[in-house]
């Protein structure tokens, strides 16, 4: 099993229904972005969905929990990745994650609605790896 980096992550008990919360959440957030015909609630709903998912693989398969410190998501994202064993989750995360931080720190980044349909095609794939793993 891949290590977990203590400036990161943090070791926890989680319950099984902790971990049903956790995907549940994901998969609302997937719900609702794949519902939305607005382009950047796309985005954003679509982005969080990946983000949770990857919460939930990290708590189910390493018991761990991401600290809410400078650079987490980058370290989640690469765990994701590792743990899948699929380099575009890392890669297009951060692409995902760069537009997002762009966006709400920048001058306004803008999503075109190719572009939230085609992250939103590629974070239902993740989202749907990562759930029967987490429900296993």
């Amino acid at each position: 099993m891949t290590d977990f980096d203590p400036r990161f992550f943090q070791k926890y008990a989680v319950s099984d229904q902790l971990l049903d919360a956790h995907l549940r959440n994901a998969l609302r957030d997937l719900g609702i972005a794949r519902t939305s015909t607005t382009p950047e609630v796309k985005f954003t709903f679509t982005y969080n969905a990946l983000i949770k998912a990857g919460i939930t693989l990290l708590a189910k398969l390493g018991a761990v929990r991401v600290r809410s410190v400078s650079g987490h998501h980058v370290q989640l994202l690469l765990k994701m990745a590792e743990l899948l064993d699929d380099q575009e989750v890392a890669d297009i995360g951060n692409a995902m994650r760069t537009k997002r931080n762009l966006d709400f720190y920048g001058s306004g980044q803008v999503i075109t609605g190719k572009e939230a349909e085609d992250y939103f095609k590629f974070v239902d794939r993740v989202v749907r790896e990562i759930e029967p793993r987490v429900r296993s």
